[in-house]
């Protein structure tokens, strides 16, 4: 017997990706649209209340900001459902630690991009990494988005941040320099520095230079039309639906951390 549709709820739904995602949802057979909630005391537009919508769903589908993303986990955990997907960046310490108690009950899809090439380049800079001696090769992110995006750098850029430490095997805290200004002095070897423009339109440009004396190799990707992440975060909704409690990530979706 087929599987029925999976019972989507959004997060956000008057935001941009909120009515792209509903739009997503509504053109997909294999979901169902269940609810759809905003900010509290935001009413109109068929919106419900966050527990309303959270009773109506499978999997909730999050855009938001951290702390609303933060709070979302942990009343989905408090009910024991439903699973979640979290497109949400910026987050502190405080509000991941509270995700991942929360992915103790619940299975979470967490992810700073939720777009199936933007996660082919992060599995491309690891192995780059990996491959390049820090001490020969520097290793520069530069990220571009729209004048609305309130985080920096974004998610995105600290996922390729952290891949290209990670083929390092060494911490990215350690060896980040999200800024330079005035006299900073020579760049010690083994940096990861980080570069941000904010304006317009832009919906999403990240490229990861590797440079070296007399060479540079430059890995990179261009976000067109918010469909793709759209459509990454349809392809983790289906995926999480009935998955085990913990925090996963894209490439768990994708089969990339499969042993």
């Amino acid at each position: 017997m087929p599987q029925p549709p999976t019972r989507i709820a959004l997060a956000g739904a008057l935001g941009r990706m909120g009515r792209q995602m509903a739009d997503a949802v509504q053109a997909d057979a294999r979901l169902a649209l269940a609810a759809r909630f905003h900010r509290s005391g935001i009413v109109g537009e068929g919106l419900v209340s966050r527990d309303e919508a959270l009773a109506m769903a499978d999997v909730v589908i999050d855009f938001t900001a951290p702390a609303a993303s933060a709070a979302l986990a942990e009343a989905c955990a408090a009910r024991g459902g439903p699973a979640l997907v979290i497109g949400s960046t910026g987050f502190d310490a405080a509000e991941l630690a509270a995700i991942a108690d929360a992915a103790k009950t619940i299975a979470i899809v967490r992810s700073g991009s939720f777009s199936l090439g933007l996660n082919m380049l992060v599995g491309l800079v690891e192995r780059a990494a990996k491959a390049l001696e820090p001490d020969d090769w520097d290793v520069e992110i530069v990220e571009a988005h729209h004048r609305h995006k309130i985080d920096a750098p974004s998610g995105t850029a600290l996922m390729l941040g952290q891949a290209a430490a990670g083929g390092r095997g060494i911490d990215l805290g350690t060896v980040a320099r999200r800024a330079r200004d005035g006299v900073t002095g020579p760049r010690p070897a083994g940096e990861i520095g980080f570069a941000v423009m904010r304006g317009g339109s832009i919906i999403g440009e990240h490229s990861v230079g590797f440079c070296a004396d007399g060479e540079t190799v430059t890995l990179s990707h261009s976000a067109q039309d918010r469909v793709m992440f759209a459509r990454g975060a349809i392809a983790a909704a289906l995926w999480v639906r009935g998955r085990p409690p913990g925090e996963y990530d894209m490439r768990d979706v994708l089969g990339f951390n499969a042993s």
